[in-house]
C-alpha cells in the first residue's frame, strides 16, 4: 500500500492511535500505581546533612530552572519542594540549632516556600487563602464609587471608555488636590487578564490613600473587552500599597471577577470566593506594585502625565513587605546578583567589557532593601517581556539580540546548578554568599 508523504492510511491510522490510547493508559496506571518515593530515614539525614543538602539544593535548582522555563515541569518542581519541606519538618532540622546554622538560607527558603505546594495556600502565603482575605478586607476592598453600576458597565468594552472616564472627571471636580484619581487606559505589552490570557486592554484607576489613618493607596485595574469581542473580559485587580514609618510600604492583593448577567446587570465579587481559585501574587509582584509600560501608542496624549505619575509613586513607595504574610528575604538574591569575576568565569575572558555584561544590573534596583529581588519562584513571561521587550535595565539601549542574549545569561546565571560554578540561586542555598 503506498501512501502520499505526511498521511496514514485511515486502517493504519486507526491501529495507531489505538496502540497510543493504550501506551498512554498504561503509562497513567504504572504511574498511579509506583510507589511513593521512600522518605529518607531522619538519622541518615542528620548523620549525612552535608551531603543531603548539597544533593538535595541540586535537585531543587534543577527543578526550579525547569519549572521557569516550561510550565509543564511545575508539578515536578512542587512534589520536589513538598517532600524537602515534609523531611524538615519530620526530622526537626528547622529545631536543630546546629543544622540551621551550617544551613540557614536552605531552611529558610524549604520552610517560606513550602505553603505554596498546599491545595489551600494558592497564594503562596504563609496562611491559608481563606485567611488572607478575611483579614486583608479592609486593605483590599474595590471603593464604592468603583462599583456604581453605570461605571462598571462604561469600564466593561473599549467602545464605552469615554463615559467611564468622564464619570471619574466628574468625582475629581468634587475632590479635594490630595484625594484626586489618577486614571489612564493602556494596552498591556505582556500579560493577558485571569481570566483571559488574550485580554491585554485595561483601565488603571489609582486612589489615593492617607497612611496615617491606615488607608492604603489602591491601584484599581479594570480588564477591558476588546472592540467586537464577543466573550467578555472580567477581570478587575486590586493592589494596595500602604506606607510604614520605617520606609517600607506593606502590599496587599486580591483579584475580582465581574458577572454579566442577562438582566444587564455586572456584580463584582471576589474570584476566590466565586470558586475559580487564585495565584500566587508574588509570583510577578515582587516589587508589590508593578511600573505601567504601555504598549507604544496606546495610551492617548492627554492621559501620558498620568501614567508618569503613577510610576512616580511606584518608586516612592519603598521597600516592599506583604504584612507580614510573607517574608521575601527567605528568598534570596535574584537576577543579576552577581560580580564581573563570576561572570567571566562562566561566560568567558573578556566577557565583563561587553555590551550584555554591562546591562546585567537588575540587582541594583531589584535588590532586598530596595525593590525586592527578583528572585525564584518568578514568571518568565513577565521577566522575558521587560528585558527582552526594552524597558529593562533602565538606561540601556541595545539592539532586540543583544537583549535576548541579555535575557539568556541573567536566567543561566541565576538556575546554573553546574557543580564547579553554580549560580546564584544555588550558591545562595548552599551558603557560599554569606
Amino acid at each position: 500500500m503506498k501512501l502520499r508523504p505526511g498521511t496514514l492510511a485511515p486502517c493504519l491510522l486507526a491501529v495507531v492511535l489505538a496502540c497510543l490510547a493504550a501506551a498512554m493508559r498504561a503509562s497513567s496506571a504504572a504511574e498511579r500505581s509506583a510507589p511513593a518515593r521512600p522518605a529518607p530515614a531522619c538519622a541518615q539525614v542528620k548523620s549525612h546533612a552535608d551531603e543531603w543538602v548539597a544533593s538535595s539544593v541540586d535537585a531543587l535548582v534543577r527543578a526550579a530552572g525547569a519549572a521557569y522555563e516550561r510550565d509543564e515541569a511545575e508539578p515536578a518542581y512542587t512534589r520536589l519542594l513538598g517532600r524537602l519541606a515534609d523531611t524538615v519538618e519530620r526530622c526537626g532540622l528547622a529545631r536543630d540549632a546546629d543544622f540551621v546554622q551550617a544551613h540557614r538560607e536552605f531552611v529558610g527558603y524549604v520552610e517560606a516556600a513550602a505553603p505554596a505546594t498546599l491545595p489551600d495556600h494558592e497564594l503562596g502565603f504563609a496562611v491559608t487563602d481563606r485567611r488572607y482575605f478575611d483579614e486583608t478586607r479592609a486593605y483590599v476592598g474595590i471603593p464604592d464609587f468603583l462599583t456604581e453600576s453605570g461605571f462598571v458597565h462604561s469600564a466593561s468594552r473599549s467602545e464605552t471608555l469615554p463615559r467611564a472616564k468622564e464619570y471619574l472627571r466628574r468625582l475629581n471636580s468634587e475632590r479635594a488636590p490630595s484625594e484626586q484619581l489618577l486614571f489612564f487606559s493602556y494596552r498591556s505589552r505582556h500579560l493577558g487578564t485571569p481570566d483571559n490570557d488574550d485580554s491585554y486592554l485595561r483601565l488603571l484607576v489609582v486612589v489615593p490613600g492617607d497612611a496615617a489613618r491606615g488607608v492604603p493607596e489602591k491601584w484599581v485595574q479594570f480588564g477591558v473587552t476588546d472592540p467586537g469581542v464577543r466573550a467578555r473580559t472580567r477581570n478587575v485587580s486590586v493592589v494596595s500599597s500602604l506606607a510604614r514609618a520605617d520606609g517600607t510600604s506593606d502590599v496587599y492583593f486580591k483579584d475580582y471577577y465581574r458577572t454579566y448577567r442577562r438582566d444587564g446587570t455586572i456584580p463584582i465579587k471576589g474570584r476566590w470566593e466565586l470558586g475559580y481559585g487564585d495565584d500566587n501574587c508574588v509570583l510577578c509582584h515582587k516589587s508589590g506594585v508593578l511600573p505601567i509600560f504601555p504598549e507604544a501608542g496606546s495610551v492617548s496624549a492627554e492621559e501620558r502625565g498620568a501614567v508618569e505619575e503613577v510610576n512616580r509613586r511606584f518608586r516612592g513607595y519603598g521597600t516592599p513587605r506583604f504584612g507580614g504574610y510573607l517574608d521575601g528575604s527567605k528568598f534570596g538574591p535574584g537576577l543579576g546578583a552577581s560580580d564581573g569575576a563570576d561572570r567571566e568565569g562562566r561566560f568567558g575572558a573578556g566577557f565583563r567589557g561587553s555590551a550584555v555584561a554591562g546591562a546585567m544590573t537588575c540587582a541594583a534596583c531589584h535588590r532586598a532593601d530596595y525593590l525586592g529581588a527578583l528572585n525564584w519562584p518568578m514568571d518568565s513571561t513577565l521577566i522575558s517581556s521587560y528585558v527582552e521587550g526594552g524597558q529593562m535595565p533602565r538606561g540601556h539601549e541595545l539592539p532586540d539580540g543583544v537583549r535576548r542574549e541579555l535575557y539568556a545569561k541573567l536566567v543561566r546565571e541565576y538556575f546554573d546548578a553546574d557543580a564547579a560554578r553554580p549560580g546564584i540561586f544555588k550558591s545562595w542555598l548552599l551558603g557560599r554568599l554569606r
